[in-house]
């Protein structure tokens, strides 16, 4: 009679294993990827936030914010609320916003900025 043996083999196992490597190698640049334009969407979202409220100073002054905290901001540049990119803004006549990311996470938009004119920098890529 045969003995019945329970348990895995080492080829197995290791199958296992290469399977599982694989699958980790595919899905980790991805899984960065995603991080890395997950925090670039709060750098965009900065960068329109501070133009909104230029615009409104604008309006009120008839010209732009020299200094963030005339525009109700803590600071100039000013960090965002995950820590992600620090935010500056110059120019009276006209107005340059730079989102600068902090860290070397994302070496594609390392800086986000949009001027009065409505021209968005780097690339279109960083504003997706």
């Amino acid at each position: 009679m045969k003995k019945m043996v329970k348990g895995f083999t080492l080829i197995e196992l290791m199958i296992t294993v290469a399977i599982v490597a694989i699958l980790a190698g595919i899905a980790y640049p991805s899984y960065i990827d995603y991080i890395t334009k997950s925090a670039r969407s709060e750098g965009v979202a900065a960068v329109m936030r501070v133009a909104n409220l230029q615009e409104q100073y604008y309006l009120d002054n008839r010209n732009f914010a020299t200094d963030m905290t005339k525009l109700g901001l803590a600071a100039n540049p000013f960090v965002t609320k995950n820590g992600h990119y620090s935010v500056g803004s110059a120019g009276t006549n006209a107005y340059t916003i730079t989102a600068t990311a902090k860290g070397s996470r994302d070496t594609t938009c390392a800086t986000i900025t949009m001027t009065s004119a409505g021209v968005k920098g780097p690339s279109a890529e960083c504003w997706k």
